[in-house]
């Protein structure tokens, strides 16, 4: 019976470690898809979006008239009311003395009030409009920095993913390394037991099967963790292992860059936001002066008052013009123009600095994809060149020509060489993406869903 009721539990805990263990085969596009889609940071960004659009909103506001309505009805004890006018021939006028007149107190228990107001601005001294374009400028400036940040996560997530792809051909090379060391300590042993060999050669082979286990140790745990950091961007349920795809790094040698300064400086989103700044700083300049001019506003109102057994108003309509001129603001307000005029130039420095690093970046990074060519081109002539170097020294060895030791070498070159080789592979794409976020045409060159989420 205990057996029994413990195997549901014992499946359950399996079901969970197969589901902890889950592996998924991820392709390149939908790595930056999944970055650019449900990461966090892509979240922080849209909602930054989001808010100021809805600041723009908030602003617009402002030029619609402001209507308000209030009413009171109050409670209270009996007064004594003495009029200081007269209500009548009849009704002689108070005498002055703060008495009043003869006429009976009324009785005065409650008040009822009510007032309308309405009023809108005709003129701030072109205020509202200038806060309009600055709020606006402000949201487009938003919106660039959100596709910049999209562009920066993409550009994360092809380095994790270009870095996975390196530790997964690292894992599968020493592997294969592994086992022909292993089988060379075992035919090592034999011919060490009958004879045929030195016990040092045979020590030789097995401390480089313990180097090349701990090599591979090594590389499992940083495909560990990258491979987490990974699944963390994305967003994929924990205990992911993604598997990457090698479509990318096969055909890197296909890809043709185009970028140039001049297209990086039209497109990049982060210099794109700053000429948006720039733009709302200096919509901001005319906002603080604005505060030279007078504010006009049109305003109305109605007013209702009953006070019980006194007194009643209705239909009380007033409608006017305001004016309103701050005249120590002429004085007060150069301080804030030119702080303003101040932060209209540090954007204005900004863009001009953003651009002389962005020239920088492209240049540095079509210089890094050009050396990636030449050094996959270099690196996989040197598998070859390894590959025969071993077979040659292996025959001399196998004829005694050669020691342990010209072997052993030998055949770490060979892994060395084909691991360049991979590695040059990938590093020849990451390069090629990285020109590509130099210049601005990261996530266009991809075929995103971003639209469809």
């Amino acid at each position: 019976m205990k057996i029994r009721n413990l195997l549901p539990g014992l499946l359950l805990f399996l079901g969970l470690a197969m589901q902890a263990q889950e592996k998924k085969a991820l392709s390149l596009d939908e790595a930056i898809s999944l970055a650019t889609t449900k990461s966090t940071e892509a979240g922080l960004a849209d909602t930054r979006v989001t808010t100021s659009k809805l600041d723009v909103d908030n602003v617009k506001n402002n030029v619609y008239p402001d209507f308000k309505v209030s009413g009171q009805y109050m409670r209270i004890t009996n007064p004594t009311v003495k009029f200081k006018i007269p209500l009548g021939n009849d009704e002689p006028a108070d005498p002055g003395d703060g008495s009043g007149g003869s006429t009976a107190s009324p009785s005065v228990n409650q008040i009822m009030f009510a007032q309308a107001s309405l009023s809108m601005p005709i003129f701030s001294g072109f205020k509202l409009r200038n806060s309009i374009d600055a709020s606006e400028n402000i949201y487009k400036a938003q919106t660039f920095n959100a596709a910049n940040t999209k562009e920066q996560l993409a550009m994360q997530a092809i380095m994790l993913y270009v870095n996975l792809y390196k530790a997964e051909q690292s894992i599968a090379l020493i592997q294969e390394n592994l086992k022909s060391a292993d089988q060379r300590v075992t035919d090592f042993t034999a011919m060490e037991q009958n004879g045929l060999l030195a016990r040092n050669d045979l020590l030789k082979a097995q401390l480089q099967s313990s180097n090349i286990q701990l090599t591979l140790d090594d590389a499992r745990k940083k495909a560990a963790v990258i491979n987490y950091q990974l699944v963390t961007l994305l967003k994929l349920p924990e205990g992911t292992q993604v598997v990457t795809g090698d479509a990318y790094f096969k055909n890197a040698q296909g890809i043709t860059p185009t970028a140039t300064e001049a297209e990086a400086i039209a497109q990049r989103s982060d210099l794109e936001a700053l000429r948006w700044q720039q733009k709302a700083a200096e919509a901001n300049i005319k906002v603080a002066k604005g505060d030279y001019y007078p504010s006009l506003a049109l305003s109305a109102g109605y007013v209702a008052l009953d006070i019980q057994n006194v007194v009643q108003v209705y239909n009380a309509v007033n409608f006017g013009v305001g004016v309103s001129y701050d005249i120590s603001g002429i004085f007060k307000n150069n301080k804030k123009v030119k702080a303003a005029q101040s932060r209209a130039e540090e954007t204005r420095y900004q863009v001009a600095l953003l651009t002389d690093r962005v020239k920088v970046q492209v240049q540095e990074a079509l210089e890094n994809y050009n050396l990636s060519l030449k050094q996959n081109k270099v690196y996989t002539e040197a598998v070859d060149q390894a590959t025969e170097n071993y077979r040659i020294v292996k025959d001399k060895y196998d004829n005694g020509l050669v020691d342990t030791n010209d072997l052993l070498e030998a055949d770490v070159e060979q892994l060395q060489a084909k691991l360049n080789q991979a590695f040059s592979k990938a590093d020849m794409t990451q390069r090629y993406y990285e020109l590509l976020n130099a210049s601005g045409k990261l996530t266009g060159s991809f075929n995103l869903q971003s639209n469809q989420n």
